[in-house]
């Protein structure tokens, strides 16, 4: 198992300095679509079976690891396994897009309470939807502090994303809230509540070196942001894409765009992982 090739010069800077020194480096990574393939319900999705040997693997070589996901963090802790793992005792998920806080050495979740602009707008949402003639097969999911508008299981699901944006945003402005669209999914959360907040967020606590992100949709994009801001800054990073669209499904082309490192889904960031694990073993 070899280590990839990179294809842009900052991400191979970056990933020269995550190997040159992992003792600073950080690895984050998004959950559903990079560490769980995305499946029609999300509470049936689960982490790849090779990730948590993975991240057991790389953890204890690297200065820090981390999941940020738009998840409860409970929700991500249980479906990706990684409470109790041996090697993972320093993770840390961010759930939530950061508001939530799951770390392994205390195995308790952080949150602050819920903002009021979310209960109401989850009041007001089904009969928005209704109004909106929301296609058979539209649902909500409710992560609490957030809620995501879902048509994946529509007959049209772009077309019903599309008829479905224009209410569902009025509606989250009405509350003071932001839509964040994704792969067939719009999500109304508060705003300034993003990955690179979290991310950013996360870094600043740790004298961090070079970073590795790894992700697949629209909402990873402010964490790409956050880790070119940082070689902006002379900060070595590397972005990778976990690409693996569903049948019928286009890839995520604005992510892909901007990585330096594009992988076959969630086996593929798999396989990055372990790589890296085997190369850093070989060169401590």
């Amino acid at each position: 198992m070899g280590m990839p090739e990179v294809g842009t010069v900052g991400g191979r800077a970056g990933l020269a300095a995550l190997v040159a020194e992992p003792a600073a480096a950080v690895i984050a990574l998004d959950f559903d679509g990079t560490l769980a393939p995305i499946v029609a319900d999300p509470d049936s999705a689960r982490a790849h079976p090779g990730v948590v040997p993975a991240l057991a693997a790389l953890a204890p070589l690297v200065g820090s690891m981390v999941v940020v996901t738009g998840r409860p963090a409970e929700l991500a802790v249980r479906y990706g396994g990684f409470a109790g793992v041996p090697g993972l005792e320093q993770l840390t998920v961010l759930g939530q897009y950061g508001v939530e806080r799951w770390e392994a050495r205390t195995g308790e979740v952080a949150a602050p309470e819920p903002p009021p602009g979310v209960a109401a707008a989850r009041a007001e949402l089904p009969a928005a939807l209704a109004g909106a003639g929301a296609p058979p097969g539209t649902w909500v999911e409710d992560k609490g502090r957030a809620l995501a508008v879902h048509t994946r299981r529509t007959e049209d699901p772009d077309a019903a994303l599309e008829l479905l944006g224009g209410p569902v945003a009025r509606l989250a402005a009405g509350h003071g809230l932001v839509v964040e669209p994704g792969r067939y999914v719009l999500e109304l959360r508060p705003p300034g509540v993003d990955k690179g907040a979290a991310l950013t967020g996360y870094l600043a606590e740790r004298p961090a070196g070079a970073v590795l992100y790894a992700g697949d949709d629209l909402g990873d994009l402010a964490a790409y942001a956050a880790v070119e801001k940082r070689r902006a800054d002379g900060l070595p990073g590397l972005l990778v894409c976990s690409s693996d669209p569903a049948p019928g499904e286009a890839p995520v082309r604005e992510l892909a765009d901007r990585a330096d490192l594009v992988v076959p889904g969630p086996a593929g960031v798999v396989a990055l992982l372990a790589a890296l694990a085997q190369e850093l073993s070989r060169v401590r």
